[in-house]
């Protein structure tokens, strides 16, 4: 299976190191995510589609608090530290991971309603950050992210990763 990234280091050398993306990207990039969650909420059978768009946020969240110890640059060149000040990170990690597992026990994904309260204030600090930092950031922070997902696909997860996989039922 040949993987391919959204972005290659050419966009992000490209890419503005002192404004935010574009708008349409914005606009483009929460709106597949806000449609994820709300069919993860209430579609008959969310895809996985759906879930996937709103698990690389919930990841690219991840990269940009643990990449540096969180540390990046801001559109004025100034370092900002972005932390999981909620505590609520992990936690939407794992309810990901839970909706995951039940679509292959069950074959449908969902989340309780401790799961969706997290991950959409998770989401919400996705749509502040990609609205502020630069595109330069972002586009850095997604290959990153995607890199990690490649690996984990190729069986190359490290012991910290969270990787949902079809188990076998005796």
């Amino acid at each position: 299976m040949k993987l391919r990234m959204t972005y290659s280091l050419m966009d992000e050398i490209m890419a503005a190191k002192d404004k935010p993306l574009p708008e349409f990207k914005i606009r483009h990039q929460l709106s597949r995510m806000h449609q994820g969650l709300h069919a993860l909420e209430t579609a008959e059978k969310p895809t996985t589609d759906d879930w996937e768009v709103v698990s690389d946020a919930i990841n690219m969240i991840e990269t940009l608090t643990l990449t540096n110890n969180g540390w990046w640059t801001d559109c004025d060149g100034d370092p900002v530290q972005i932390t999981d000040s909620s505590g609520l990170l992990q936690d939407a990690v794992s309810a990901m991971a839970q909706a995951g597992r039940r679509h292959f026990e069950h074959g449908v994904i969902r989340l309780d309603a401790n799961g969706i309260a997290t991950i959409r204030a998770v989401l919400e600090d996705y749509a502040q950050l990609i609205q502020v930092l630069p595109a330069r950031v972002m586009i850095h922070c997604h290959r990153k992210t995607e890199m990690k997902m490649h690996d984990i696909i190729k069986g190359k997860a490290k012991p910290h990763d969270v990787v949902v996989k079809k188990t076998r039922k005796n």
